[in-house]
């Protein structure tokens, strides 16, 4: 995590855990067991996005196991399950919302990190469907507050009434480094949430080092609550203020992900 007085935490991290590609030296060491892969990969970065939950409801032991699992500063992130964002009236999505908030989220206490509610990529924006979905976001569960990221991929939605919208109601818009998906880089919440996705496979650390240095420029503007100058933007600049960073290195060159996560945290080190 790289923090200063004036500015929030910037966290760095990878998607998942398993990986067979990840295995025998590439991240892992060689012979490493498998069941401690969450402990070896939560030392090497400072946050962890878990996939799994957009696919399968997970068991409230699963998500304490890998609380326990991890260093007390540790903070994961989770993807909502698709049941509650992929449908085409988003205003009905309330029970879906609370099936999966209560499946076990709050036994990870203080390691619960920020919501990712992830859309299809054709989910087009209706502005009233979506502030009734956003209105079914809770601010809190079982007394953790709760931080909410919207990832949406449609063109539609990179426009002033969207970043107002979702400034409102406080949930960060997820800004995309994707060859098609629109990228905003507005601050609309008191943290940032980045989705890094095209790693390439001919660098070890999937982005080059100056792409690098130029990401944890990136990443100091947003802790400090203003969006970067050389990234798109769709509203009103918001007003500075301390802000929490989260940077993940997702898809893409997959194999290349936790070098360039790792690259990128000592670049914020320096």
């Amino acid at each position: 995590m790289a923090k200063t007085a004036t500015t929030g935490e910037i966290r760095v991290g990878i998607g998942g855990w398993t990986y067979e590609p990840w295995r025998d030296g590439v991240f892992y060491p060689k012979k490493h067991p498998k069941a401690r892969e969450l402990h070896h990969a939560s030392r090497a970065v400072t946050t962890i996005e878990i996939n799994g939950t957009f696919y399968s409801t997970q068991k409230p032991s699963s998500f304490r196991k890998w609380a326990d699992e991890t260093p007390d500063d540790f903070v994961f992130s989770v993807k909502a399950h698709r049941l509650a964002t992929n449908r085409r009236v988003l205003a009905e999505a309330g029970p879906s919302i609370e099936r999966f908030l209560t499946s076990g989220l709050s036994e990870m206490k203080s390691k619960l990190g920020p919501i990712l509610w992830q859309f299809a990529h054709h989910k087009k924006f209706e502005p009233e469907d979506f502030e009734a979905f956003l209105a079914l976001l809770p601010r809190t569960l079982d007394g953790l507050e709760l931080r909410h990221a919207v990832e949406v991929r449609h063109e539609s939605f990179a426009v002033a009434e969207f970043v107002a919208l979702a400034r409102r109601y406080g949930a960060a818009i997820v800004y995309a480094h994707h060859e098609t998906y629109p990228g905003m880089a507005d601050v609309t919440s008191d943290f940032v949430y980045a989705r890094l996705q095209q790693s390439a496979a001919n660098v070890a650390t999937g982005y080059t080092a100056a792409a690098l240095k130029t990401w944890a420029a990136r990443g100091r503007d947003w802790a400090q609550g203003k969006a970067p100058k050389d990234l798109p933007t769709a509203g009103k600049p918001a007003k500075p203020a301390k802000t929490d960073v989260f940077l993940y290195f997702i898809s893409a060159a997959k194999e290349r992900n936790p070098a360039a996560a790792q690259a990128l945290l000592a670049q914020l080190r320096k």
